[in-house]
């Protein structure tokens, strides 16, 4: 990282906040590193304004269920109006079938049940905390956020996930080396049937294998076989705990566990998409 683009990413997105806050504003919360320093910088630049920020999280289906908790605690702290909503994009989004166009429907969803909420309360403009990377990547839930003029402050002042995480630090957020979370659908192939259960079966087994203390895991299912996937450094300890983590898993309701020996990849499942 270079350090003279890091000054001026910072501070092109301090002043882009301090321009969005001198109205009323809502960002969309979900408590992970790019959402919490987004939250923080608007909390900071509109005690100055005298204005309101909204942080306001979507309680889903796919998402872990302890997330929404979090990001409250967090809200709280920032100084920030929290609100809540509880979403079913499962049934409402048109996603049941996991098709590959699955986040794009989802982010479409949610986002229009956020303007809703945001219209009732007079504020026009609302944020997210997409960054630099991710439009660099496979993401067809952007193309839903610019559909509905959704504001991305950390994208548009250029600022890397790396970056992110560096002045995150140094405003001390505790999340600021928090691995991401991305939705329990990533998990399966597309085409997939999901379900409740499904949904609650993966995020069992992965706080199962996070409480060996592994950084990033993700727990990929291909019908009855759970893939898991960690970084290669951890595959030492990870085997060390094969008996463990077999068993638990198998308990979950899955029949064969296998390790995954390319890896942690983040978007594994987009392969295609991807053109690997």
């Amino acid at each position: 990282m270079e350090l003279e683009c890091y000054k001026e990413h910072t501070k092109k997105l301090r002043h882009h906040v301090e321009q969005l806050t001198k109205e009323d504003i809502m960002l969309a919360f979900s408590g992970g590193v790019d959402s919490t320093l987004l939250l923080y910088l608007s909390c900071e630049a509109a005690k100055k304004s005298g204005k309101k920020v909204y942080a306001m999280t979507a309680k889903t289906t796919l998402h872990p269920m302890k997330e929404a908790k979090e990001a409250e605690k967090i809200a709280n702290r920032a100084g920030a109006i929290f609100k809540i909503m509880e979403i079913d994009e499962l049934n409402s989004a048109g996603i049941l079938e996991n098709p590959k166009d699955r986040c794009y429907r989802c982010k479409k969803y949610i986002f229009s049940s956020i303007k809703r909420e945001a219209d009732m309360l007079g504020i026009k403009t609302i944020m997210d905390g997409t960054n630099e990377d991710d439009l660099h990547v496979y993401r067809p839930g952007i193309r839903a956020l610019r559909e509905l003029s959704i504001i991305s402050p950390l994208a548009e002042s250029g600022m890397t996930k790396e970056e992110i995480r560096k002045m995150a630090e140094e405003y001390g957020l505790s999340v600021a080396t928090k691995p991401s979370t991305p939705c329990l659908a990533t998990r399966f192939p597309y085409g997939t049937q999901l379900t409740y259960e499904k949904m609650r079966q993966v995020e069992k087994g992965e706080e199962f294998l996070k409480s060996f203390g592994f950084y990033n895991v993700r727990l990929r299912v291909h019908d009855d076989i759970a893939r898991i996937e960690t970084d290669k450094e951890d595959f030492e300890q990870l085997l060390k705990h094969k008996e463990e983590i077999v068993k638990e898993l198998k308990k979950i309701g899955y029949d064969y566990i296998t390790l995954d020996l390319e890896g942690f990849r983040s978007g594994s499942m987009d392969k295609e998409e991807k053109g690997i």
